[in-house]
């Protein structure tokens, strides 16, 4: 069973998704996830904490991204592993308040979860070369 900040984590990253692929407003997505599977409050209240970071922040985290995965155009990183990435690396680089392995470890096994087989080493290896950059604040 997934613990709460597991449970806020998937919870922002369904609201991220659906920003970004059909761009529903986010309130309004969080308040039709929490009336199909209530989150207590305080859960609820730090998926909002995150999903409103990355999305205050996410011309900031896109710029990290295409920094640390050359490679990959953006555009077509799928869309999970897009907002995997933006999810940790606001919590790495801008929000400081879990230690920054543990923000790894989270958005690989979210990647493991929701994404693609090739998902949680992709993940990982963008997420390395951020920590590797030391760009925390």
């Amino acid at each position: 069973m997934a613990g709460k900040r597991r449970k806020a984590r998937i919870a922002a990253l369904k609201v991220l998704f659906e920003v970004d692929s059909v761009r529903h407003p986010p309130d309004q997505i969080m308040d039709r996830l929490l009336e199909e599977s209530p989150l207590p409050e305080d859960t609820a209240d730090f998926a909002r904490h995150l999903f409103d970071g990355v999305l205050a922040n996410r011309r900031r985290l896109d710029e990290i991204i295409r920094k640390n995965a050359p490679a990959w155009p953006l555009e077509q990183v799928a869309a999970v592993d897009r907002n995997i990435l933006r999810l940790a690396i606001f919590e790495i680089v801008i929000d400081n308040m879990v230690p920054m392995r543990a923000a790894i470890n989270e958005a690989v096994e979210l990647a493991k979860e929701f994404g693609g087989e090739a998902s949680p080493k992709f993940v990982n290896g963008v997420l390395g070369s951020v920590a590797a950059t030391g760009t925390r604040r």
